[in-house]
């Protein structure tokens, strides 16, 4: 049962187009296919080492075929090696020899998977799908989200709002501002995973090259690993046990669950805007919200981008818990772990996939925050205080907490204070310019500020 109505998984089957572009790099063809990769390379590399004979221009090109022809049929050959082996690395071991059996190359068979370990291969492998699934899906899709956002910024950057701290009326703000504060946020950290190295290794069964310099101690074999795991553009890691230290991986996705965790709070401000009146969301022909209650239009895409972000996150959080410790130099309880790395991946780029469908749905209610400014003059109380401090009045906190602490002030309430306190007359205008719609100091100039290259 391969159809998507049967799939164990959601990413596979009710989600499956919108991750599918994640196939392509953590399968298990991908993780098959990569790690032929790995191994064909590995060959011709150490024809250049003087160990074996070098490579005809026509053997190199063979060798580029089976990796760029690697197809279903491979991988299922591989699996029925497997199905044999138990063991999944040696299955591919012998699918090689089995496609150079008949060629020029068959007298080097002997020399494939030479002097490596399994996880030497396993790790190369599954750097490669990281790096490459980085730069080819998560940080394009990330970047389409800022894009998005940043365009929201931009459009609303002077539209005021009331602004909460600690869930109270605070001062003023504006829409477009609150969503700069989150462009900024993942501007940094998309920079952050835009630049992250991979590491990998080939360094032998417990990490100390011992196969390798018993058969040819002539062989540099520390430069030969480094250059080797480099051709991946790929960090080597020299200081290893059997299996990669996997900090580095982590480090990744720690950056990843990052993002993740400013998007869950940006899901849950959105949510409240909305419940709130201050967003309003496009009613869509067709659409059904409940039911039973045929009045609601439901925020589903940011309700279910958080949900997913909280399923790949608690895999990210596991991958810090679990993949940080290995019994000695190895015990196979990562192996598992590492499988579902697309997974992971796959519920965050799908809830982004979410917030870019739930972006083009959501306006403000422009009458609805001016309503809510002109209910609340007290939120110009801030800026009121602060022109008679820069005045000279000695206790202009004081008088202003008087007058507005768990209050509600109107428009009338306010000009009747300022009239009644003895100021000069420039300092009476300035109090008099104040209003919930224009005290909102820079907030407009900020996010041009931030987003002046996207312009």
């Amino acid at each position: 049962m391969t159809d998507s109505l049967h799939a164990l998984s959601p990413l596979d089957g009710r989600y499956a187009e919108a991750t599918a572009l994640l196939t392509e790099f953590f399968s298990e063809f991908a993780f098959l296919r990569d790690r032929v990769r790995v191994e064909l390379n590995f060959l011709a590399a150490l024809s250049k080492t003087g160990m074996i004979r070098p490579l005809t221009d026509s053997e190199s090109a063979q060798l580029e075929a089976v990796n760029l022809n690697f197809s279903s049929a491979d991988a299922e050959s591989i699996l029925d090696y497997e199905r044999k082996t138990r063991h999944d690395v040696k299955a591919i071991e012998y699918f090689i020899q089995g496609k150079l059996q008949s060629s020029s190359l068959q007298d080097l068979l002997p020399w494939i998977h030479f002097g490596l370990t399994s996880e030497d291969t396993n790790s190369l492998g599954q750097a490669i799908a990281l790096k490459e699934s980085r730069d080819k899906i998560i940080v394009p899709a990330l970047q389409l989200l800022i894009t998005a956002l940043s365009a929201f910024a931009i459009r609303y950057k002077s539209v005021p709002m009331p602004a909460r701290t600690h869930g109270q009326f605070a001062v003023p703000t504006t829409l477009g501002k609150e969503f700069a504060v989150y462009v900024a946020r993942l501007k940094k950290i998309c920079d952050d995973i835009s630049a992250y190295r991979f590491e990998a290794k080939l360094t032998g069964a417990v990490g100390n090259f011992n196969a390798l310099q018993a058969a040819a101690p002539q062989v540099d074999w520390i430069s030969f690993s480094q250059k080797f795991v480099s051709s991946f553009d790929l960090e080597p890691n020299l200081f290893t046990t059997q299996i990669l230290p996997y900090d580095n991986w982590i480090r990744y996705f720690d950056l990843v669950r990052v993002a993740n965790s400013i998007l869950i709070d940006f899901a849950q401000d959105i949510w409240r805007y909305i419940s709130d009146g201050y967003l309003k969301q496009a009613v869509v022909a067709g659409e059904v919200g409940s039911s039973t209650m045929p009045q609601k239009v439901n925020p589903i895409d940011f309700e279910n981008a958080e949900g997913n972000l909280g399923v790949a996150n608690s895999l990210f959080v596991h991958y810090a818990q679990k993949l940080t410790i290995s019994r000695l130099q190895r015990d196979l309880s990562d192996s598992t772990v590492r499988r579902t790395f697309g997974t992971a991946l796959g519920h965050s780029l799908l809830a982004w996939n979410n917030f870019q469908s739930g972006l083009k749905r959501i306006a403000p209610d422009e009458e609805k925050l001016t309503a809510e400014l002109n209910a609340h003059w007290e939120v110009v109380s801030e800026g009121a205080q602060t022109i008679l401090r820069a005045a000279g009045m000695p206790d202009a906190y004081e008088s202003l907490k008087e007058q507005t602490r768990g209050r509600v002030l109107t428009e009338a309430d306010y000009k009747s204070w300022v009239a009644s306190i003895d100021v000069n007359n420039e300092v009476r205008a300035q109090l008099i310019s104040l209003s919930p719609h224009s005290y909102i100091g820079l907030a407009a100039e900020l996010v041009d500020r931030l987003l002046a290259d996207e312009k």
